[in-house]
């Protein structure tokens, strides 16, 4: 704390993001005039990334939510008045009452968030109380991580530990595997930066030249989704040229054997070439490198489990690191999430066991189906967004607005500004900032409890997730101690498991952040003791054939790939990537003018080839179409893709952009083969020229001034 200086409040970054900053919020009469990444925190180190660098400005934007709002037009057409939260309150209250005690009952109620903000009190505890204490419908927030999670705690084991973020300085070759990490994982990037300083090789994965592959030393492009198997390539040559770190396959793994057949019988080079287009001298020299470069890390990430087999491709390339050995050395392995090893107490913050048995469980990958009453059970007569803004980010887009447009489902949105979402509300709650309520941190991207202290008062009417939940939850008569205060809920949560021992709410309010109890050198795996059922890692998962999976690594292709569907490539021949855009976080930022400008326009990137013979030209307005929906970008030949593949990064808000729509118009509501996953890039679309002189524009969306 000695770079700290007087009026400065410890704050935490809130997005979803792995780098989890600690913040420094100067502070002058009550008013926040001053933000600055932590100098003294061991991870972050003193800077923030461009989207948070101007924060305040979000903070203190004079589009945001100030005060209640009730819709008074029909739905989309941005017509709302002021109402007091009183009221507000009252309404929302006598609404999931009466709908708790129609023959429908309540799980006709569904709650839909998700990670706007990562505290743990304002993303995930008395929001699921209350909706567990009124019966509602359970979601299952499944929209970014849960298959590649699964995928990897098939292998490696419980709580899906990994490597050091903190010894990535002393690694020698570092594999960025659908991870653009300079942009996505920017701190940990700078650590990538310090090891290549020091003799390493950075490589980059990746069927896009995003800017990490564009700043590797290296950048191997697959075709989209097969990712598993160039991992299963690189399996045949380590095993075929006596590569393999026999003494740790004996002693730290199951069914090596196993493995050893598949790879070498079912993926030899030549084949795996022809599945990914990288060619076979490529795999060959990548495998012998990383056998002998070590310590040797994957940086996993998760835009590669975003098709069909995304889950078995995790848990595939999740394998490699035992074959060679890797997880021997400090900072060797593989990295997907750091969140497993923050052992919070998150039953008693959640309390699951208040849900009546055998309540509805809905994948939020499927909101589109659930609004339109296709899923087992009550329709959904309401729902209660909060943390989220499904009208964008959500798969099959145009379906869920035809249900969000339905007349006879009451929607409450808890929100900062007036998303897609809102425009479809009933009521609008203002929600707070950061900046403005108290909340208790871990990370996925490394190892430190942090406190979030309010640095400032409530902008305008706003209110917490967690103070809006007591509310409700005091005018339908639930019982006062299910909703106690913040701090309580804090000191509940840390009330855990041994990672979390001498972490106190007082040590967090004098240190803001405290590492987990993990050893200073923290190797997970070097003596080859896994928690799995084994033991080891399991190379073969009985657990799998159980669930009725692969027992093995294996190629599971996409659902919508050329070759696996050449009737549907025949009208719509390109992959389509939707990755992240730097300038947004999903769609959080999209609506700042400064991001949008930095931004630009969306974009679709092609090959000059593929533009070519569409007759499309560079900076041009096209149209991306599948049989579910369709959006405009410019074109862009960036040389970024290879033939038969496209990029739309970022997800615009609708009505923001020309023609309302971003890339989920084309994405579907299919999940992975397992987690119930997002299947966002397992998309076969057409791209055609659009005539700018149809642009309508977009639709401004009025709200009430302060006066009004």
């Amino acid at each position: 704390m000695a770079n700290q200086q007087p009026g400065e409040v410890k704050a935490v970054c809130p997005l979803d993001c792995p780098d989890t900053c600690s913040m420094l919020v100067k502070v002058e009469g009550g008013v926040a005039v001053g933000l600055r990444g932590d100098p003294d925190h061991p991870f972050t180190r003193g800077f923030l990334c461009q989207k948070m660098a101007g924060y305040l400005d979000r903070v203190y934007s004079p589009d945001r939510l100030a005060y209640p709002l009730r819709r008074v037009g029909p739905k989309d057409s941005g017509r709302f008045e002021r109402i007091g939260w009183d009221e507000a309150l009252a309404e929302i209250a006598g609404r999931f009452a009466a709908i708790a005690a129609s023959p429908d009952g309540p799980q006709a109620i569904l709650p839909y968030s998700y990670y706007g903000t990562m505290g743990k009190l304002q993303s995930s505890s008395l929001d699921r109380r209350f909706f567990h204490r009124l019966g509602a419908s359970m979601l299952d927030r499944t929209i970014c991580a849960s298959a590649g999670a699964a995928g990897y705690e098939y292998t490696l084991g419980r709580g899906r530990p990994g490597a050091d973020p903190m010894a990535v300085p002393d690694c020698k070759f570092i594999i960025n595997w659908g991870s653009n990490t300079a942009h996505t994982n920017s701190h940990l990037w700078s650590l990538m930066i310090r090891a290549r300083k020091r003799g390493a090789t950075l490589v980059a994965i990746d069927p896009y030249r995003s800017p990490t592959a564009v700043r590797s030393d290296w950048h191997i492009q697959p075709r989209p989704g097969t990712d598993a198997a160039l991992a299963l390539g690189l399996m045949h040559v380590l095993w075929r040229d006596g590569l393999t770190d026999d003494d740790y396959l004996e002693r730290a793994t199951i069914g090596a054997d196993l493995l050893r057949r598949r790879a070498l019988e079912d993926y030899p080079v030549d084949r795996v070439a022809s599945i990914t287009g990288v060619d076979a001298s490529t795999i060959d020299e990548l495998a012998r490198r990383y056998a002998a470069e070590q310590p040797g890390l994957i940086r996993l990430n998760y835009g590669l489990q975003r098709h069909f087999g995304g889950g078995m491709a995790v848990r595939t390339i999740a394998c490699l690191p035992a074959l060679v050995g890797a997880w021997r050395h400090h900072g060797g392995g593989v990295m997907l999430s750091t969140s497993g090893a923050y052992e919070f107490n998150m039953a008693r913050l959640t309390r699951p066991d208040l849900a009546p048995p055998g309540t509805r469980v809905v994948n939020m990958n499927r909101l589109a189906e659930a609004l339109a009453g296709e899923l087992p059970g009550p329709p959904v007569r309401a729902l209660y967004v909060y943390n989220c803004n499904p009208a964008a980010v959500a798969p099959d887009q145009r379906k869920v607005l035809e249900g969000l447009r339905r007349d006879d489902l009451f929607t409450v949105v808890h929100e900062q500004f007036p998303t897609d979402t809102v425009d479809y509300a009933d009521i609008v709650l203002p929600a707070t900032t950061q900046l403005e309520h108290l909340d208790l941190h871990g990370s996925y991207g490394h190892h430190f409890v942090m406190l979030n202290t309010p640095s400032i008062d409530p902008v305008g009417e706003a209110r917490s997730n967690n103070d809006v939940f007591r509310g409700l939850a005091a005018r339908l008569g639930f019982e006062p101690d299910l909703f106690p205060d913040d701090e309580t809920l804090i000191r509940e949560a840390l009330d855990g498991g041994p990672t979390m021992t001498g972490i106190s709410l007082e040590r967090l309010e004098d240190e803001a952040s405290i590492r987990l109890d993990l050893p200073e050198r923290y190797a997970p795996f070097a003596e080859g003791v896994f928690p799995t059922p084994s033991g080891k890692c399991e190379l073969y998962s009985e657990r799998m054939r159980l669930d009725g999976l692969d027992p093995l690594p294996a190629y599971v292709p996409p659902l919508e790939d050329p070759r696996t569907r050449p009737d549907l490539a025949g009208s719509y021949p390109l992959q389509l990537l939707s990755p992240p855009r730097p300038q947004f976080l999903n769609s959080t930022f999209a609506d700042s003018p400064t991001h949008r400008q930095a931004a630009g326009d969306p974009t679709v990137e092609l090959s000059a080839e593929d533009a070519s013979s569409r007759g499309l030209v560079d900076g041009e307005w096209a149209e991306v179409y599948n049989g579910r929906g369709k959006f405009r970008a410019r074109v862009a030949l960036t040389g970024a893709v290879g033939p038969g593949v496209a990029v739309a990064t970022g997800l615009y808000w609708n009505k923001l952009v020309p023609g309302g729509g971003n890339a989920n118009s084309t994405t579907s509501t299919a999940l992975t083969d397992m987690g119930g996953g997002a299947t966002f890039f397992d998309n076969l679309v057409e791209v055609r020229a659009w005539n700018e002189a149809d642009n309508e524009g977009p639709t401004p969306i009025h709200f009430p001034s302060e006066k009004e």
